[in-house]
């Protein structure tokens, strides 16, 4: 099936023009340690997602944010290949060639250690990552100068809480700035305290983008 963007909206439901348009948001899905099977939208990781970039273009459309949603090529991250991030490279290259507006990442899962490892793209204010799959030696260099939002979980079995925790203490020191939040009792498919996702997510966008004083 091959990569997709769509753009929640079409592109904001409010008769905006892509002019008005002050970022984007860019929504990276889950997946697997490997697999090169293709990804589909009815796939559980993919879905998730969907609902929560809905959710988020729901709060953030106000603002001049736009919501793009990517649906990676392939399932699995697949070790030194790192597969995803080469979809993440040619949306930002489409999002650049259609807007031109500074970029927050929001990933899920795998799609977490994406926007992370992905940030470093000059376009890229920061990332929001959510239940993030961050391995022990998972590099930070690449978030010099970047805002970064951590949010997992404490009831998570599938990635860690502890090194989510271990790693925003290591970014700390080359990040603009970080914030780390725990959900008590959520699991890792962010099912449970819904609304506390939305609206960390939402939150985590607009502090990046400096539009949270806007909001209030």
């Amino acid at each position: 099936m091959g990569r997709h963007l769509a753009v929640c909206g079409s592109p904001f439901g409010s008769g905006r023009r892509d002019g008005d348009v002050r970022a984007v948001a860019l929504m990276l899905h889950g997946g697997r340690v490997n697999g090169h099977e293709p990804v589909t939208w009815y796939q559980p990781a993919v879905l998730r997602v969907n609902w929560l970039a809905q959710s988020l273009h729901r709060r953030v459309r106000r603002y001049g944010v736009q919501v793009w949603n990517l649906r990676f090529e392939v399932r699995g991250w697949n070790g030194p290949e790192a597969s995803p991030l080469a979809d993440v490279r040619w949306a930002l290259d489409e999002i650049e060639g259609r807007v031109g507006r500074p970029v927050v990442l929001v990933g899920h899962s795998m799609g977490a250690r994406t926007a992370l490892r992905a940030a470093g793209t000059p376009a890229v204010r920061g990332a929001v990552a959510l239940a993030p799959w961050v391995p022990r030696d998972e590099p930070v260099a690449q978030l010099a100068d970047r805002s970064v939002v951590l949010v997992h979980g404490t009831a998570d079995r599938v990635t860690d809480p502890a090194l989510t925790s271990r790693y925003a203490q290591r970014i700390r020191p080359v990040a603009r700035s970080v914030e780390h939040h725990e959900i008590p009792g959520a699991g890792h498919a962010m099912l449970q305290s819904v609304r506390r996702w939305d609206s960390l997510t939402a939150a985590g966008v607009l502090d990046i983008l400096g539009l949270h004083e806007v909001a209030r």
